[in-house]
């Protein structure tokens, strides 16, 4: 099938901006969120999303309300794109009730049955056996939903990773493999890590049909994941796709990020996937200043209200702390009886 260049091709205004308020939605968040943990409100690991928006934007536009949806830790941008709203991840991140995980996951943990978001896995490769289950689940119950499951490319070192991807291609499962490459597995370059960097090959190892996407363009992800989408549903069993990104962040709040040359973050942030839509608008005589600052304000009070929100939200009473731990309706089972005593029963 041909490509579409999307460097030139004519755009849908309309289209675009939805998917740069997308975009700027989850880096205005993940800014504030970087204040909040300086100051202390956030705690924990935080991992930032900023310079990787293209990819959960673009991403979500070829998903449908009932597909699944696994995500990594760093997962912020997947769940505010995928309508987890602002104020029940910034709940979560302050650890409060009203937090989409009622506060117990945190930043690694968002999770909404609502949306079939499912994760936020704080394990690398944590969530790919787990989409697997769930897209044979839709396959046994003949259901035509997908499961689209996000991993970095420090993943592919994982044995989770070969046995899904085997699994998934012996079975026909309709899950679509979504690999965030971001050059970097927490602080080790690929290169170092991995004999074989084009990790399509890898997905192509099992019979997967794989193909690399510029993870910049919001355009040319959401092209590449209708198509691979369209191709699962059709029962073309799993699909695989590269998306070649960059987190312009360190890895986490803690890291000192001395890995990487500054100068290679700086090449890497005039790829910039909001500016470089902002750039493809003006070009095509489609942008208009005065939207774009309402867009600005728009977000600026989206992120300010979850904020509040989340300031005056609850904690968890300390006495509810155990439940969810246990069952709260588990079966009572016989004790094996020792000689002399006498038959109880325990939970």
């Amino acid at each position: 099938m041909a490509r579409t260049n999307h460097k030139t091709s004519a755009i849908d205004r309309e289209h675009a901006m939805l998917l740069l308020r997308e975009m700027l939605r989850i880096r205005r968040l993940e800014e504030k969120c970087v204040e909040l943990y300086t100051a202390g409100k956030i705690r924990g690991f935080v991992h930032l999303y900023i310079g990787e928006e293209a990819v959960a934007v673009g991403s979500m536009q070829a998903l449908q309300p009932e597909d699944a949806i696994v995500a990594t830790y760093r997962e912020h941008g997947h769940a505010l794109a995928r309508g987890v709203s602002a104020n029940a991840i910034m709940a979560e991140m302050y650890g409060k009730l009203e937090g989409c995980s009622r506060g117990r996951g945190g930043s690694m943990h968002l999770f909404d049955a609502a949306t079939r978001f499912y994760g936020g896995n704080a394990i690398v490769g944590g969530g790919l056996p787990v989409a697997v289950g769930l897209a044979l689940a839709n396959k046994l119950a003949g259901r035509q939903q997908l499961v689209a499951c996000y991993f970095g490319e420090g993943a592919v070192a994982e044995g989770e990773f070969h046995e899904s991807l085997n699994l998934a291609a012996l079975w026909k499962l309709p899950v679509l493999f979504c690999c965030e490459n971001n050059l970097y597995a927490m602080g080790t370059a690929l290169a170092r890590s991995e004999s074989e960097t084009d990790i399509c090959l890898k997905a192509a190892a099992f019979e997967i049909p794989a193909w690399p996407v510029d993870g910049m363009d919001v355009l040319a992800v959401e092209d590449a994941t209708r198509r691979a989408a369209t191709a699962v549903r059709a029962g073309g069993g799993a699909h695989f796709l590269e998306y070649r990104t960059y987190r312009f962040r360190a890895h986490s709040m803690y890291d000192p990020e001395l890995y990487r040359d500054k100068q290679e973050v700086e090449e890497w942030k005039k790829r910039d996937p909001i500016g470089q839509l902002i750039e493809r608008l003006k070009g095509q005589k489609l942008w208009q200043e005065d939207a774009w600052q309402r867009m600005e304000e728009e977000v600026r009070r989206e992120v300010a209200q979850s904020i509040e929100f989340s300031e005056a939200g609850r904690w968890e009473p300390v006495e509810e702390l155990t439940r969810f731990v246990y069952s709260e309706a588990a079966p009572t089972f016989i004790l094996p009886r020792k000689a002399g005593e006498e038959r109880g029963g325990g939970v």
